[in-house]
């Protein structure tokens, strides 16, 4: 395996193990846990996706608006994947950040939802850019 492959797939590891995380957390009952682990896994097969491209940024803004350009808005994948990745944004910044207010666990569980689908997406992108055609 090149060390460009083992690169994207660990990056694609670390989306796996938020997946799973935010499973157990939605289990025990703590959605806003989960809803912050949910989005982590997009947000790290986000970076993988860009990082086919050579693309690599320093803030979860700049990843978020990158995804949309260079995969939404091209349309390799749907366009509500990129409202999707910024609402997963914004619900894991109220969960992590904003004493006043949680995610509920519907709320959650669609974050859990959203988040397997784009890594799967994502996990497409990555395979295909490391797969000899």
């Amino acid at each position: 395996m090149t060390a460009r492959a083992e690169s994207l797939r660990g990056i694609m590891a670390k989306a796996d193990e938020n997946i799973a995380v935010a499973k157990i957390d939605m289990e025990a009952g703590f959605a806003g846990a989960a809803a912050s682990h949910a989005y982590y896994a997009a947000f790290h097969s986000a970076t993988a996706a860009l990082a086919t491209l050579g693309l690599s940024f320093s803030s979860h803004r700049q990843t978020i608006g990158a995804f949309n350009r260079e995969f939404v808005k091209t349309g390799s994948l749907p366009p509500e994947a990129g409202g999707t990745l910024q609402n997963l944004f914004e619900h894991r910044q109220t969960a992590d950040y904003d004493w006043q207010n949680s995610v509920d666990a519907a709320t959650a569980a669609k974050d859990l939802a959203a988040a397997q689908a784009i890594v799967e997406a994502c996990r497409r992108i990555v395979e295909a850019s490391i797969t000899p055609q």
